[in-house]
């Protein structure tokens, strides 16, 4: 029993696995900036893993895509934007069997919005900034209840 009077329970820590958005959609390199960015609004979701052949290459975001756009109406530049054009290829990767926490304070001390979850190399899932709110949220509940309402001061 902890020194309050609650009685502490041990739980195996999670896995980036058991919160992952298995199976995203993702885009190649090749593809058009409007066709991702299509995608993206058709699955109302602002990150898509990127692929070359197959491999694992890098994340895009919704704001990759209006920085690289807005540096190119800037510069003049003619012509149709790829997803090699804006995508980050510096990303964090992990395997699907990742402890959570790891991932957690890892995206906090990197300030990163996303992570491409691999299992053998390959691409098995993403977690973003946004389920972290949303898998926090849901512990809270779990903890303390519901709330009574979503005013702000």
């Amino acid at each position: 029993m902890a020194g309050n009077g609650t009685r502490l329970t041990m739980k195996k820590a999670p896995t980036v696995k058991s919160v992952m958005t298995a199976f995203p959609h993702h885009a190649s390199v090749d593809d058009s900036l409007e066709h991702a960015q299509q995608m993206m609004a058709d699955h109302d979701i602002h990150h898509l893993p990127v692929v070359d052949g197959g491999e694992l290459v890098g994340v895009l975001s919704d704001r990759d895509i209006h920085r690289v756009r807005e540096m190119a109406m800037g510069a003049g530049m003619q012509g149709e934007l790829t997803v090699v054009d804006a995508c980050v290829r510096d990303v964090y990767v992990v395997d699907l069997h990742e402890p959570l926490i790891n991932v957690l304070a890892t995206m906090a001390e990197r300030h990163v919005g996303s992570v491409l979850i691999t299992r053998h190399g390959k691409l098995a899932g993403l977690f973003t900034g946004t389920d972290a709110c949303r898998v926090f949220a849901d512990f809270l509940r779990e903890c303390f209840g519901p709330t009574g309402g979503n005013s702000a001061a």
